[in-house]
């Protein structure tokens, strides 16, 4: 476990930290607005219902008071912002939001961690750090979200699929382990996730390759591992629910924000 930063520096606050695979921030929430972003690695976090998976080609803004929980998939390093109130653009979401990163925002988000605790004589600190937020302003937002279901029967199923996505059991088999018929968890999808079961765990798996794309695993791997026949096959669901193709996750600091 990690506990959270103290707040000194009046208007942002940048944290960096290594987290070991499986190195985990239990439920928590500060009083600042923050933007997570991993220069290495995959960090999942859960918020307000739903799960992202935040690899160095995104960022999660995640407004002041909300409960959150973070996890590291495989080695992560963290570089956080935590922003004061009067800071925080009016433009920003109040929920939980998927960013693109550009190699911008990247450059000045380690300028602005390397510049930690520096005294600002001569305000270009503050200059700095006024542009790193008109930049995340500016950042489009992504399909990088998947929905966690309120009802306990479901949320068995759905964390069945989340710790083997691999492993394609039928939906019988999933209502064995959450005590719940095929039809019951269909009809709790509709009501839970707003769409039909199959579509969340094209999604979940999705997802799943994050942590094997940005580790350096290829598509080919990633589409086995997730149980595709093909990498083909695998590539274009990916692209469909992603927005990219799943190879451009594997080069560094690469920029899928479109223009």
């Amino acid at each position: 476990m990690f506990g959270p930063p103290c707040f000194r520096d009046p208007k942002v606050v940048c944290v960096g930290r290594d987290y070991p695979d499986g190195g985990i921030v239990g439920p928590h929430c500060h009083a600042r607005a923050q933007l997570i972003y991993a220069t290495a690695g995959v960090m999942e976090i859960r918020a307000a219902g739903s799960l992202w998976l935040v690899p160095p080609q995104r960022a999660l803004w995640v407004g002041a008071g909300i409960d959150h929980a973070l996890r590291a998939r495989g080695r992560v390093s963290l570089r956080t912002l935590y922003i004061a109130d009067h800071a925080v653009r009016a433009t920003l979401p109040a929920v939980p939001t998927s960013l693109a990163v550009t190699p911008l925002l990247r450059e000045l988000i380690l300028r602005a961690i390397q510049g930690t605790g520096e005294a600002d004589l001569d305000g270009r600190r503050s200059r700095l750090l006024d542009v790193l937020l008109d930049e995340v302003t500016a950042l489009p937002h992504c399909p990088l979200r998947l929905a966690l279901p309120r009802d306990p029967r479901l949320r068995r199923a759905c964390e069945a699929v989340l710790a083997d996505p691999g492993g394609r059991p039928d939906m019988a088999a999933l209502a064995r382990v959450a005590g719940a018929s095929p039809r019951t968890l269909a009809r709790l999808s509709e009501r839970d996730l707003g769409m039909p079961f199959s579509v969340w765990r094209q999604q979940a798996c999705a997802l799943a390759a994050l942590p094997i794309l940005v580790g350096g695993g290829s598509v080919t791997e990633a589409a086995f591992a997730l149980g595709y026949d093909s990498p083909s096959a695998f590539a274009s669901m990916f692209r469909r629910l992603i927005g990219a193709a799943p190879a451009s996750y594997r080069t560094r600091n690469a920029d899928p924000a479109s223009p």
